[in-house]
């Protein structure tokens, strides 16, 4: 049985520019070689201030963009308009220079988190797998929103569905925004490439102790780790 380290491919760039431009590089590889073999692509995006430039630099390579169906890892319970949600987040960095790319929120405005849930998981059964997940992890070793200590993750954990609704009341990681909608092992498993984005000392510390278990309870990140499928490729630069 293989190591959790066996698992993971670190690259390590030397300085904030060469990490920008060798992930969003990579990202356009990856979606040229999915839209040369399938017509189409389909990957899945992480929120947060760490990706924003490597999703700018990413709308400025030379893709065939109307071929490329846009997703969300999680998202908080709020509005798609809202500054603090992931999807503004994609929307400004990326999918307002990628001309052409076709955008699938989480949420939807009108619709409960039951049903949004629920949308999300017909979507994804019957889209194509995705070819990227770009992920991120906090502090505390949580991934996607899958938060160490919320009451739901047990469930989410467990889930058989792609996305899952999740309840992070209490979770420091959460901050003002409890309520998500996260991506699950299976969904992720599902996921042709993963990609962990990741800055300074102290997150290659929490990857270092987080390999150095198996429990994804205590560490959630583990689950990109462990899950069956693709290896995942951790980005790192000081």
């Amino acid at each position: 049985m293989s190591s959790s380290r066996d698992r993971i491919s670190l690259i390590r760039h030397d300085d904030a520019d060469a990490w920008v431009a060798g992930i969003a590089e990579e990202m356009a590889s990856i979606l040229g070689h999915e839209i040369g073999k399938r017509g189409h692509a389909r990957m899945l995006l992480s929120g947060g201030t760490t990706p924003a430039p490597v999703y700018e630099a990413l709308a400025l390579q030379a893709l065939e963009w109307n071929k490329v169906e846009v997703g969300l890892v999680d998202e908080r319970w709020l509005s798609p308009q809202d500054p603090d949600s992931n999807a503004y987040l994609v929307r400004h960095s990326l999918l307002d220079r990628a001309e052409g790319a076709q955008f699938v929120p989480l949420v939807r405005q009108g619709k409960s988190l039951t049903d949004c849930v629920h949308d999300a998981n017909l979507h994804a059964t019957h889209a194509a797998p995705p070819c990227l997940a770009v992920l991120g992890m906090g502090g505390d070793g949580h991934t996607a929103s899958l938060f160490p200590g919320s009451i739901d993750l047990p469930k989410a954990l467990a889930s058989q569905q792609p996305y899952a609704a999740l309840d992070a009341t209490g979770c420091p990681g959460a901050n003002s925004w409890p309520l998500r909608i996260t991506l699950t092992p299976l969904g992720l498993e599902q996921c042709e490439t993963r990609l962990l984005l990741l800055r300074g000392k102290q997150k290659l510390d929490m990857l270092q102790a987080a390999l150095a278990g198996e429990d994804p309870t205590q560490y959630p990140i583990r689950v990109a780790i462990q899950q069956p499928g693709a290896h995942l490729r951790v980005h790192w630069c000081a």
